[in-house]
């Protein structure tokens, strides 16, 4: 099947479409990425969802209007690489835009299911585009006790398992997560959560303190040094304690989080560039102390994907901090580090529509396996 695996993340910067083709002999997965683009939100329409997802009040009117906006600008970004690439796919496949994200609330006896909002529904875009459209993938997972996320895990146990290596696949977009892949390869043993703030605070704090939409290669955090008595005392907030599975979002890394981290930055007189720094390293020994606190076994290799990939300041303190564990991109083990998101969703389209599951208990916590997706026929 040929798919085009749809996507905006919680840095909220554009749709990453990617088209693929998934094929598949005795439950091998072969998927070749096709095309990827990555289609910008009009600047209006970035705002809004900015907004929305920051908690700021609007009306069920509103809130539908902005459905349809999203869902337009992702039947776009269909149309416009089907025309590029001149290939007509079988199949959408849209996560959509999370615009708000409540974990489940697990205790001794029971669990309060969480709920999650992903905005541009798949039923207009099929409308749009004139393509079946699978969408709102989360729902299914959190309806069985899940946390709704983390959602790329399968497409990593599908596609990056190395029999010699224990593996962690290490997304880093708004928010951070891992997954872990055993050199077992047993699918019961693939454990996974999230993990770090990601980009999302680096990337409000560049804005606000340089003027920029983000960290160019990390250059503004280079020039800084952290503050690691500040580091440490952030880390020491519950999340980053909270045993797996565990899931976060905007929620939580808000512009009124950042605004008492720019207030400690402050009280110890630091700089934009120090502030960049420490934020910085507060992603990268996040990750680390995720690592160390929860994981099976140390990794042997750190494969990164997402925006993080492409801050030479970040990769460069997590190849201290993870040695002796190699680091190195998704790119290297084959699968494009910028749209593996979209081509996981392209692959949850996939078994949506051959009707197998596509969420992995042990990482999304759910009390069982299910089918993900909404199927939506033009």
């Amino acid at each position: 099947m040929k798919i085009i695996g749809l996507i905006s993340g919680t840095s909220i910067d554009g749709i990453d479409a990617a088209l693929v083709e998934v094929s598949e002999v005795d439950r091998r997965f072969k998927v070749d990425l096709i095309a990827g683009q990555t289609f910008e939100y009009d600047r209006d329409l970035r705002a809004e969802i900015l907004a929305v997802c920051a908690g700021e009040a609007r009306t069920v009117a509103q809130i539908c209007q902005l459905d349809d906006r999203i869902a337009a600008a992702f039947a776009k970004a269909s149309i416009d690489l089907t025309k590029k690439t001149l290939t007509k796919p079988d199949l959408i496949a849209s996560h959509g835009q999370t615009v708000f994200h409540r974990p489940p609330e697990r205790g001794d006896m029971h669990t309060k299911l969480g709920y999650s909002v992903q905005l541009g529904r798949g039923a207009v875009i099929a409308q749009l585009t004139g393509i079946t459209t699978v969408s709102n993938f989360r729902a299914g997972d959190i309806a069985v006790g899940g946390e709704g996320a983390p959602m790329v895990s399968m497409l990593d146990w599908l596609l990056l398992v190395d029999r010699q290596h224990n593996i962690a696949c290490q997304n880093i977009g708004g928010i951070s997560n891992v997954t872990y892949l055993p050199a077992s390869g047993k699918q019961e043993e693939v454990f996974g959560f999230d993990n770090a703030p990601g980009n999302v605070l680096i990337d409000m704090a560049t804005q606000q303190l340089c003027g920029q939409p983000f960290d160019p290669s990390g250059r503004f955090a280079a020039q800084g040094e952290p503050c690691l008595e500040l580091v440490q005392l952030w880390l020491q907030q519950d999340f980053f304690s909270c045993p797996p599975p565990k899931s976060t979002g905007r929620e939580l890394f808000c512009p009124e989080y950042l605004r008492l981290r720019l207030q400690d930055g402050d009280r110890y007189q630091l700089s934009s560039y120090d502030m960049l720094a420490t934020l910085t390293e507060f992603t990268a020994r996040s990750i680390e102390q995720s690592y160390r606190q929860f994981l099976p076994k140390f990794p042997d290799r750190v494969l990164i994907c997402g925006g993080g990939s492409h801050n030479d300041h970040l990769m460069a303190r997590l190849r201290d901090l993870l040695a002796p564990a190699t680091v190195t991109t998704t790119s290297s083990a084959g699968v494009d580090a910028d749209f593996k998101e979209a081509i996981a969703f392209a692959v949850l389209g996939y078994l949506r529509v051959v009707d197998r599951p596509g969420n992995l208990p042990l990482v999304t916590g759910a009390k069982r396996s299910a089918v993900l997706g909404e199927i939506h026929y033009y």
